[in-house]
């Protein structure tokens, strides 16, 4: 097998495909009327690989935050920095995602903009049901309700790309954008539409043969445990709410 097409096939096998990423939105012949279950504020997992920092980048924003929280209070003279506001239908307009896949078909999720929100997200197939390997749809849960994505058009484009392989220091990389529709929205987000615009970004680094035939080659194999990965999706685009 040439080394690009297994080296594919390894970011499969880490996650590395849109199913695992935390998009989709719906087809236009699908059911909106999908019932949905409410969810208890969703629990960040521990990390598990020390490899991928994201734990210090989480801690930073999250300090800045507190931060921008406390000088508004003070620029607004001693009013609460987080005073409470009763949940209404969003105005719609443009936002930001950003998501981190775990490599089980889940993962977590921040959306900025029209949509201030957090929580998990799982892939599924057109009827509803966890599909980590096959499913092209994106169940998002977030605090204040859930919608779905149709993740179809980044899955196809994203399993026939092919990372870029560097042989001398077993290293790899994969990008690709495509877009992705919103849709059966619940709660806060009853009557959504949109497009959002997906990159998804992987890398990694494997381990060489240590014995063998193949012994000081990289090891592109399934089997093969990467030193290092990283994996991020990242998206913009506009909603609305009908």
């Amino acid at each position: 097998m040439a080394p690009s097409t297994e080296t594919a096939n390894k970011a499969k096998l880490l996650g590395i495909r849109p199913r695992s990423s935390v998009i989709a939105l719906g087809q236009r012949g699908r059911q909106t009327s999908r019932s949905s279950t409410t969810k208890e504020p969703y629990q960040l997992p521990p990390a598990k690989c020390a490899t991928v920092p994201t734990e210090e980048v989480h801690v930073r924003i999250a300090k800045a935050a507190v931060s921008v929280a406390v000088l508004g209070s003070v620029l607004l003279g001693g009013a609460p920095a987080f005073a409470a506001v009763t949940p209404s239908t969003p105005a719609g307009g443009p936002i930001k995602v950003f998501a981190t896949p775990n490599g089980n078909g889940g993962g977590t999720i921040v959306i900025t903009g029209a949509i201030g929100d957090y929580g998990h997200t799982l892939t599924i197939n057109k009827n509803g049901t966890p599909d980590p390997n096959n499913g092209n749809y994106v169940r998002i849960t977030l605090h204040k309700g859930t919608f779905e994505v149709d993740s179809a058009t980044l899955n196809a484009k994203a399993n026939k790309a092919q990372p870029t392989f560097n042989k001398a220091t077993c290293s790899a990389a994969l990008s690709v954008t495509a877009p992705v529709t919103l849709f059966n929205g619940t709660g806060l987000y009853a009557g959504i539409t949109g497009t959002v615009s997906i990159n998804e970004t992987y890398a990694f680094i494997l381990p060489r043969f240590t014995s063998g035939k193949n012994k000081g080659q990289c090891n592109v194999s399934n089997s093969a445990q990467p030193f290092g990965q990283y994996s991020s999706i990242t998206g913009l685009g506009t909603v609305s709410f009908s």
